[in-house]
């Protein structure tokens, strides 16, 4: 059988609702080269069953990994069994655009020494309606994004959704892949930890659709705060020393007051308000310059207003 060019790994879990559509939005690019391993955790057979339904139309398989509960265990098990030297990742619930392969062909083909290629995505409801477009603040084009752009900006705030990176897959597995304790922060991690050992390249054609939902894991888990926070703290504990030296002074605070505001809108869509004020004076100590790095760094407009659009309509 010809080696794929392309392995997507799907972690999944009940994903019955989502599933056929994401599948269906990997059949929609129409490339041979392409495989999907699911590695579904899920006590029934309904996931099985869907993929099943596209073994005509893709090069599918199917693991049933009951024994791997954390997305990020089923993903990292996934990307061991992929044959392709690219992967990407992709939820029950999100989706690929028609084209996003075509382009990501041409993508590689240029500029093949990249560990990472990514890309905006569309925010989504439950109906597949589009809330807001999900850019990066990064320099698109043929060149790399300067590692120390990508690094301080990326340590201020996660800005790329799940379905928008490829990866080279000896890279992922080089640094550890994604680490398990992080069922949160876990990609945010991963892209910090690939920043750092080679290329990553940027491109302005949105080519995949991040969906929000009041049943995702991460409403679900960001309800626990303090679990949420220190979920948080550990990229920062973690990757703060590849920032520059002349760059810390700068961009800690800026990413402690990320943290903090993070946290406390968490908490409030729980229900809990009593950590925004603080989190809003804290903003407001930065001054002015620090306070545009913020908006521009953590997208945080784009992030939030889709999100609450979902929730005036009942569907977050």
């Amino acid at each position: 059988m010809e080696k794929p060019w392309l392995s997507v790994i799907v972690p999944s879990h009940n994903g019955e609702r989502w599933l056929a559509a994401a599948l269906q939005s990997v059949a929609d690019q129409k490339d041979n080269g392409i495989e999907v391993i699911v590695v579904d955790g899920s006590a029934n057979d309904a996931s099985l069953e869907i993929v099943k339904s596209f073994s005509d139309k893709l090069l599918i398989r199917a693991q049933r990994r009951c024994d791997l509960q954390s997305w990020t265990a089923k993903t990292n098990f996934g990307v061991e069994q992929a044959r392709a030297d690219r992967i990407c990742i992709l939820h029950q619930d999100d989706l690929w655009l028609p084209n996003r392969c075509a382009e990501l062909r041409k993508w590689l083909s240029a500029q093949s020494d990249g560990v990472m290629h990514l890309h905006p995505s569309y925010i989504i409801d439950e109906s597949e309606k589009r809330l807001g477009l999900w850019h990066c603040p990064l320099p698109a084009g043929e060149a790399p994004v300067p590692a120390h752009i990508l690094i301080e900006r990326l340590l201020v705030q996660n800005f790329i959704g799940i379905p928008a990176p490829t990866i080279r897959r000896d890279a992922y597995l080089s640094v550890g892949g994604l680490d398990n304790t992080l069922w949160y922060t876990a990609d945010w991690d991963l892209y910090l930890k690939l920043s750092a050992i080679g290329s990553v390249y940027y491109h302005s054609s949105p080519l995949a659709c991040f969906r929000v939902h009041k049943n995702s894991l991460t409403m679900s888990g960001s309800r626990n705060s303090v679990d949420f926070r220190s979920q948080h703290q550990a990229i920062l504990d973690r990757h703060a020393d590849k920032l520059a030296p002349e760059a810390r002074a700068e961009i800690l605070p800026i990413a402690k007051v990320s943290l903090d505001l993070n946290t406390a809108l968490a908490a409030a869509v729980a229900g809990q308000f009593s950590q925004l004020g603080k989190a809003v004076i804290s903003l407001l100590k930065l001054g002015p310059r620090s306070i545009g790095r913020y908006f521009y760094y953590s997208r945080i407009v784009e992030r939030a207003f889709p999100r609450l659009r979902a929730l005036a309509a009942g569907t977050f």
